[in-house]
């Protein structure tokens, strides 16, 4: 039996997909790709596979994360290659390594988001931002489908910066998704790095803290992108959660 984790980035469209359509389509193009999945036991066999925390609908990934175990030995690159082509367009596979020792979701202990505001400077966002980070606690409230509940939010934000989408690189890791063409004004970009806590802490509740703390109210609906998923360092980068698997297969 081999173990492989993938990469995989959902785009465009796609990120209004929910989590349960998104497994579907991946099990789909397992069976397409004729990928030798080992299955559970018992009156209903599973293909095993397990997800590592999924990005809520709405929003974009370049960072999600999901290991399938096989019954047969093959090889990564290959595989990616051939699921890849049997996924529909805008959900991609990014890597695909042999799983080394330990879990995976152990290692994703936050994540770091680049959220566009189509309509807001980077001034004021830059100004939202300073005063959210001078807080210790913003409660903000969320409806779920138990009602509305209050959250603390500002304890899961590690750190924040602010970016002029004008004076991003096109070839930046940040600029991945943007269009860079020129044809849209320049507006201000949040890269924030949020910390996985219980109950999660998501993008439009960073966005309701800004609201809370400076009354930023963008004219248009914001775009989240999951940019990366990791453990934390004392700086709050976040280290790739792949790279001890392929230090593994590499040793």
């Amino acid at each position: 039996m081999q173990k492989i984790r993938l990469r995989y980035a959902k785009r465009g469209r796609l990120r209004f997909t929910s989590h349960r359509d998104i497994a579907r389509a991946v099990e789909r193009a397992l069976r397409r790709a004729g990928v030798p999945m080992a299955y559970s036991q018992g009156f209903s066999p599973h293909p095993k596979i397990s997800w590592i925390g999924a990005a809520p609908t709405g929003v974009a990934s370049e960072a999600e994360y999901v290991e399938i175990q096989l019954v047969e030995a093959v090889d990564p690159a290959r595989l990616a290659a051939v699921l890849d082509q049997a996924l529909p367009p805008d959900l991609d596979i990014l890597e695909a390594v042999t799983a080394g020792p330990g879990g995976l979701a152990e290692r994703m202990e936050a994540s770091r988001w680049r959220v566009e505001l189509p309509g807001v400077s980077a001034a004021t966002l830059r100004t939202a931002v300073g005063l959210l980070l001078a807080e210790e606690h913003v409660e903000v409230e969320r409806l779920t489908k138990d009602g509305r509940k209050l959250i603390d939010a500002r304890p899961a934000v590690i750190r924040a910066e602010v970016l002029d989408s004008a004076d991003l690189p096109a070839d930046s890791p940040d600029a991945v998704g943007i269009d860079m063409s020129g044809a849209a004004p320049s507006c201000g970009i949040l890269l924030v790095v949020v910390r996985q806590t219980t109950p999660a802490v998501r993008p439009d509740d960073v966005l309701s803290a800004l609201r809370v703390v400076a009354a930023l109210e963008p004219p248009v609906p914001a775009k989240a992108t999951r940019m990366a998923q990791g453990r934390l360092d004392d700086d709050g980068v976040l280290s790739d959660p792949l790279a001890l698997d392929r230090a593994a297969a590499a040793g």
